[in-house]
């Protein structure tokens, strides 16, 4: 009995011992035991406001966010470097508007639909969500962060010494379509000398950004020979034909030119704001912003995400979708003019007359903007076929080249491109 009573005593003690080992090596990143878990989080400069990411903390204690900030530069070029090694990167992951490149990797991304991101997706714009979204709808693999709805810039004295309407309500009801805007920038030529757009390529851009079709389909086939996309073609090379744009495409050119009065107008995103208070001071108090021409549409706007790799996605989940609510979408909008997502904090709170534009409250534009963009979808090959269209666009305006052989010629680099 007593050999038999030792062996038990012995069995418990192993099996005690063994248990607090077993624990002692699991507790690395794990709150289980009193240590904190540990995520971090990529980034790159103004894409999350520093201030929120040390609240999160707060609002976590069991958790601490390391965060690494990321030249801009190089960020996408390390995810997918980062990715395509299976290891080294973060827990969680800013993405920009090029979300989209990575659906096709979806399968590297936590899919936040596991953890009940469907039960939030009612507080986000169905067309930002949706970017984030496979075809099948059955992974997400970010939530949405801000976004860039579109309006349209204009010198509110240049537009009036033009004889055209100045007030931004009347703009909008007289200025619906593009063809609008062109007739407006022969008037506002004539009188001023200033010219109706910046640069060629941003009607391209722009046009684009107000349909809801462009390079691909659902099926990732090639549809940019077509559609909207030759429509948006046709129309820059209008634009440039009838010499409605100044051709500003060099940044610090760009500046200059809205500076001294070499520009007019220009259809851009929200954060196109901030750019042009800083660029052009001597203009304070004449811009005013009204719905672009054509139809809202949007630039920019990021994402975030966990990446697959990640010991903690519940916790990740739990700390992105804190982050990303309505409330602090406000915070980020107050303290960095980062557009929101959600468009129950659209109004009251968002709304500040800004001084130079005249003290219009342009959020409300950039509000109904906002509601109101096309659902599009991009293909993981977006980027570069653009990159191809607007670069040759470049070269029709600088080199004078024939547009329509211009159009042959990107179209056989496309090809050539997406069949490697």
């Amino acid at each position: 009995m007593k050999v038999k009573k030792i062996s038990i005593i012995i069995l418990l003690f192993t099996l005690i011992f063994s248990l607090v080992a077993c624990s002692s090596d699991s507790s690395s990143g794990d709150s289980s035991d009193g240590d904190k878990v540990t995520l971090t989080l990529w980034y790159w400069n103004r894409s999350i406001d520093d201030d929120l990411i040390k609240r999160a903390n707060e609002q976590f204690p069991n958790i601490e966010i390391k965060p690494q900030k990321i030249d801009g530069g190089e960020y996408k070029t390390k995810l997918q470097t980062t990715i395509a090694a299976g290891s080294g990167g973060p827990d969680i992951v800013a993405l920009n508007d090029w979300v989209t490149e990575f659906l096709p990797h979806h399968e590297e991304f936590v899919n936040l639909l596991d953890y009940g991101a469907d039960e939030i997706q009612g507080d986000y714009l169905d067309w930002k969500w949706n970017y984030a979204l496979t075809a099948d709808e059955k992974a997400l693999i970010a939530l949405p962060m801000d976004t860039g709805p579109t309006g349209l810039f204009y010198r509110e004295d240049f537009f009036a010494e033009a004889g055209l309407p100045s007030d931004p309500a009347e703009v909008t009801e007289q200025i619906k379509t593009w063809e609008d805007l062109m007739e407006a920038g022969v008037k506002v030529e004539a009188a001023t000398g200033a010219k109706i757009t910046d640069s060629v390529n941003r009607v391209f851009t722009q046009y684009i950004s107000q349909q809801d079709s462009a390079y691909f389909d659902t099926e990732d086939n090639f549809i940019g020979d077509q559609g909207s996309i030759k429509e948006a073609w046709d129309l820059a090379m209008t634009f440039h034909e009838r010499g409605l744009s100044a051709n500003l495409v060099d940044e610090t050119e760009r500046n200059a030119g809205l500076n001294n009065g070499q520009v007019a107008a220009f259809v851009g995103a929200v954060w196109e704001a901030d750019i042009l208070e800083d660029a052009a001071p001597d203009t304070s108090g004449k811009w005013r912003v009204t719905r672009a021409p054509g139809g809202d549409g949007n630039n920019g706007g990021s994402f975030i995400g966990i990446l697959k790799t990640s010991k903690h996605p519940e916790e990740a989940y739990e700390v992105i979708k804190w982050m990303m609510n309505p409330e602090n979408q406000l915070q980020s909008y107050k303290t960095m003019e980062l557009f929101p997502s959600t468009p129950s904090i659209f109004g009251e709170e968002m709304n500040v007359e800004a001084e130079f534009f005249g003290g219009q409250n342009i959020t409300e534009v950039f509000s109904a903007s906002a509601e109101n963009v096309k659902p599009r979808y991009f293909g993981p090959s977006y980027s570069t076929v653009n990159t191809l269209f607007t670069d040759q666009i470049t070269n029709v305006v600088s080199q004078g080249l024939d547009p329509n052989q211009a159009w042959q010629d990107v179209l056989d680099s496309v090809e050539k491109e997406l069949s490697r």
